[in-house]
């Protein structure tokens, strides 16, 4: 048996995404990997020292340092950290959404006062720049769409290509009561609301599954054709009665939202995303095909279900991301990020680094994705107007 081969690894970045991120890095069995470092513009200090790894004093220190980075940054400087990773040579894993319009740079910007086409302009532009990036270097970016690396999803990949099946109808969901990060309340931290927030994660799922189904059976992958969509504010709603269940500091962003996708092969996908659900994260997938269908509980599931009659009894015990309450029955996770596909993900780019596997989350999946959301915040502008989403 071979030896294990090492790579070099950095983060950029030092906060939530940053944490996990460690923490999968820290499960990856089939690499050596040898963190060299972080950077961050805040709390590089706190992270480093409660991971035992050193602060680098810039970017462009730790990425010669390194063979692989992980961009954990606000979504609005992951273009900019990327193209100088990939410039260098280097495999960027870029944490979701990929890009997007970050507004015009005033002080005054406000995500209810722009055209949405302007958003899309600027998103496809930046996508192009990042591409552009990647077919010039050595190095690729590799897309932190844990979705796609899920348990659930990756059986349902496999029903899919052993099957022969024709993916009909996908009915997908991320939903919770709210961010827990203070800028995610403005569109020019954040790119958008909940609809590229949250549901970058199931649309990027059912763009892969029907992008596995058209290799599987054609030998190319089905695209987004279209989208139409909808998104509203309700907790900004002047009658929005505020019960401190749900969070509603939003500046300018959307908290609810659904997308319609037509595929090119005619067969369509529905994605909803909020920030007004109660009870925990609500991910889960389901597929409609020819010959099955399959739901995918990604969170919560019913792998372990827990009744406790005392809130103070699981003072320190974690059930489950965003639960409100832990008295009464709850669905603890076992190993929550194993179920979401954390350590499969990084463990699947790290293999892609160091021997050349393929990643089933790449630049081109990511692109769709961002594609199709801003198409739809277009749609949306337009009361739910069709609009054709252009594909990478």
């Amino acid at each position: 048996m071979s030896a294990k081969k090492t790579v070099r690894s950095g983060i950029v970045g030092a906060g939530f995404s940053a944490s996990f991120h460690h923490e999968a890095i820290r499960k990856v069995h089939g690499v050596n990997v040898e963190v060299q470092g972080v950077y961050a513009l805040h709390r590089a200090e706190e992270y480093a020292k409660a991971r035992g790894i050193p602060v680098m004093s810039s970017l462009e220190d730790l990425i010669e340092r390194c063979d692989v980075l992980h961009v954990c940054t606000t979504a609005s400087s992951h273009e900019e950290v990327a193209v100088k990773i990939l410039r260098a040579g280097r495999f960027a894993i870029v944490e979701k959404p990929l890009t997007g319009y970050f507004g015009d740079g005033t002080d005054s910007f406000h995500g209810d006062r722009f055209p949405r086409q302007t958003a899309l302009d600027h998103a496809l532009a930046s996508i192009e720049r990042m591409l552009e990036a990647e077919r010039a270097s050595t190095g690729k970016i590799l897309y932190a769409e844990n979705w796609i690396y899920a348990p659930a999803i990756q059986k349902e990949r496999e029903i899919i290509e052993k099957t022969g099946a024709q993916i009909l109808w996908i009915h997908a969901e991320e939903a919770h009561s709210g961010s827990h990060a203070k800028t995610y309340a403005y569109w020019k931290y954040s790119g958008g609301g909940v609809m590229i927030g949250k549901g970058c994660h199931p649309l990027t799922a059912a763009l892969y599954l029907k992008a596995v189904e058209g290799r599987a059976r054609g030998g190319k992958p089905i695209k987004p054709a279209e989208v139409s969509a909808r998104v509203h504010a309700l907790t900004r709603m002047p009658g929005f009665r505020d019960e401190g269940h749900i969070r509603c500091d939003y500046y300018d962003i959307d908290d609810f939202s659904m997308m319609h996708v037509v595929f090119e092969d005619g067969t369509v996908a529905d994605v909803f995303a909020s920030d007004i659900i109660l009870g925990g994260i609500h991910n889960w997938l389901e597929v409609a095909a020819n010959n099955h269908r399959t739901i995918c509980n990604i969170n919560p599931n019913n792998a372990m279900q827990t009744y406790n009659p005392v809130e103070a009894n699981f003072k320190d015990i974690y059930v489950v991301e965003k639960i409100g309450t832990k008295q009464g029955w709850s669905f603890p996770s076992p190993e929550e990020d194993w179920f979401t596909g954390y350590p499969q993900e990084i463990e699947a780019f790290y293999r892609a680094v160091a021997y050349g596997d393929p990643a089933e989350s790449d630049s081109r999946l990511a692109a769709d994705a961002i594609s199709t959301i801003y198409s739809a915040y277009v749609s949306a502008e337009r009361s739910g107007s069709a609009v054709p989403v252009r594909t990478f």
